[in-house]
């Protein structure tokens, strides 16, 4: 049976109303060797090596046409697409957020891929539904840390961090203004789009960290 804990948003919603969502409790997560391994007992006679080839086959399609502006469906898993966003770390784009005074319209921005999206299959949703059982883990609902700091303080110890060791990562933020790590990424995004703030990213998802702006 698997586990939950109930959260609360770190905004409530439109009434007033504080919005919760319920979050999955994990224990692990199956590398490609282990994935293979529970895929060779579904699939009898085939060998790891030819399931292999074909993840490989899959990544080989994958990167060869989803930049080209196709998306890519598999009937049972679902469809997988492209998240584009601005490449801060390009000179073009450092120039744009410096200028801020300008019309960004107006002036080239270097678009990069920064994530893939997946749009699980319905029919995949509902045998997952029929696998699984919920059971909630503790009977409080885990409310979002509010930090005590102004901004200006929070700015000052993100900028403390990384004089200190060069960069900053989330859990050093969160941890630093006493924030969720959900309110102090959201904290971050507003501070990364101020030009003035000397501060922006590098990196993305679990590589991403926070460096002092040149």
């Amino acid at each position: 049976m698997a586990k939950y804990i109930l959260k609360e948003m770190a905004e409530g919603m439109a009434d007033g109303h504080k919005a919760l969502y319920p979050k999955m409790q994990t224990y692990s997560l199956h590398d490609y060797e282990t994935v293979i391994e529970h895929m060779r007992d579904y699939a009898g006679n085939i060998s790891g090596g030819m399931i292999k080839a074909v993840f490989d086959a899959l990544v080989s399609v994958m990167k060869s046409w989803m930049p080209m502006g196709h998306n890519i469906k598999i009937d049972g898993l679902g469809v997988f697409s492209l998240t584009l966003g601005f490449d801060e770390s390009s000179p073009s784009e450092k120039a744009a957020m410096e200028n801020a005074d300008d019309n960004p319209k107006n002036k080239y921005r270097h678009v990069c891929i920064k994530g893939i999206n997946f749009k699980p299959d319905q029919k995949l949703l509902q045998e997952l539904n029929k696998e699984a059982t919920f059971e909630r883990v503790e009977a409080d609902v885990q409310v979002p840390q509010k930090t005590k700091l102004s901004r200006e303080e929070r700015l000052e110890k993100a900028k403390a961090i990384i004089a200190k060791n060069g960069f900053m990562t989330l859990y050093d933020y969160a941890n630093a203004t006493n924030q969720s790590r959900s309110v102090a990424s959201k904290d971050l995004r507003q501070i990364v789009a101020d030009p003035n703030s000397g501060i922006t990213t590098r990196g993305t998802h679990s590589h991403k960290v926070w460096v002092a702006r040149n």
